[in-house]
């Protein structure tokens, strides 16, 4: 069986986790979390980087930091995994979906001052598969209209737009280390922080609402509860097997982009007779090769072809059910405009496999079965 994903697994990670045993630190913000923070903030530029214990409360330290109330609209798209707007509607938000652009999946930056109310708060781009969203224009749309930007870039550690890493475009950025990303620690997550001013703030809401940090710096004699917030700090087990992985980044980034290369160049034939389509990278968005996607014609063929690789022992899966049509979505949230694409570009997208590791033969195999089946 040729699995969908496999976590990745450098070698080292046993290593590191036992040594954060032996430190007697398997708790949070041990040596290895601050090994990984450091390599975020110095691979992003970011202000600071925290580790978290999932992007979903990376992206709940977001709202948190961005102040969201009840009565509050966060504009995002409605194709996004349910995290991304439940660190909103926790507040008491109200989520207003916009369209996609169905070449790269992403929310529509076009779309987005039409939905602006004066109850906007903040604009949350998601980098799908790892590209970018068009961030120029949607940071114009923030500044113009005084609103914050919250990215999404959870698919995307170590892509970048334009040159500037995606998560420290935005206000705040939050990454995933699930172990279906391209770096993981199994669960996991960081938020990135553009403002040095907020940096405080964010380490008392990441400590259960206490200035703790400072205590273990020495800045302060003694520690206290000071505002609302919570337990967001992994495991130093957890960062020891993440460190494994970044330490061989480069590695990983080759091994993959070998992968996505060798699937665009042997189904690139299918797209040229108009059968399939194959991911779009636009001008200035550097990806990560976090996945590769191809679209059928419509949901019928989409499940016809799953099917049929499945029959030969290789695993591939659709993606997000949009939110708007979630029940939860239909309570907690709001459709802006038409929806053109979201929903039919959603119902034709079937992802293949890819990990580190994912030998080149097996690549050509898949490629093989899926130009089989459109014969």
């Amino acid at each position: 069986m040729i699995y969908f994903n496999i976590p990745p697994f450098t070698g080292k990670e046993t290593e590191y986790i036992t040594q954060a045993i032996q430190n007697h630190k398997i708790s949070g913000d041990g040596t290895f979390t601050h090994k990984c923070n450091e390599w975020i903030e110095q691979k992003t530029g970011t202000a600071k980087a925290l580790l978290t214990t999932s992007c979903t409360h990376a992206t709940e330290m977001a709202a948190l930091l961005a102040g969201i109330r009840p009565g509050d609209e966060v504009i995002m798209p409605s194709y996004t995994f349910v995290s991304t707007a439940d660190a909103f509607v926790l507040r008491g938000a109200t989520v207003v979906f916009v369209d996609i652009r169905p070449d790269t999946m992403n929310i529509d930056e076009t779309l987005i001052e039409d939905a602006i109310t004066d109850k906007t708060r903040a604009i949350v781009p998601v980098h799908y598969a790892g590209v970018s969203c068009e961030m120029d224009t949607i940071m114009d749309i923030a500044r113009r209209h005084n609103l914050l930007v919250i990215e999404d870039a959870a698919q995307g550690v170590l892509s970048d737009y334009k040159g500037q890493a995606l998560g420290s475009i935005g206000d705040y950025g939050c990454f995933s280390f699930h172990e279906t990303k391209n770096y993981s620690m199994g669960e996991g997550g960081c938020l990135l922080i553009k403002d040095k001013d907020h940096i405080e703030m964010a380490e008392i809401i990441r400590e259960k609402g206490t200035n703790r940090s400072k205590f273990f710096r020495g800045e302060i004699d003694k520690y206290t509860w000071v505002e609302a917030g919570s337990s967001y700090l992994p495991s130093d087990m957890n960062a020891a097997y993440l460190w494994a992985q970044l330490e061989m980044a480069d590695v990983i980034f080759d091994d993959r982009m070998r992968s996505w290369k060798t699937y665009y160049e042997l189904l690139s034939p299918l797209q040229d007779s108009g059968r399939l389509i194959l991911p779009t990278i636009p001008e200035g968005c550097g990806h990560n090769a976090h996945m590769f996607y191809i679209k059928a014609k419509d949901l019928e063929e989409r499940t016809a072809l799953i099917r049929h690789l499945r029959a030969n022992d290789i695993a591939s899966v659709f993606h997000y059910i949009p939110l708007h049509n979630a029940p939860a979505g239909k309570k907690l949230g709001r459709f802006h405009g038409e929806d053109r694409f979201t929903t039919v570009e959603s119902e034709r997208l079937t992802r293949l496999p890819l990990y580190y590791g994912l030998e080149p033969d097996t690549v050509e195999m898949i490629c093989e079965k899926i130009c089989e089946f459109y014969r």
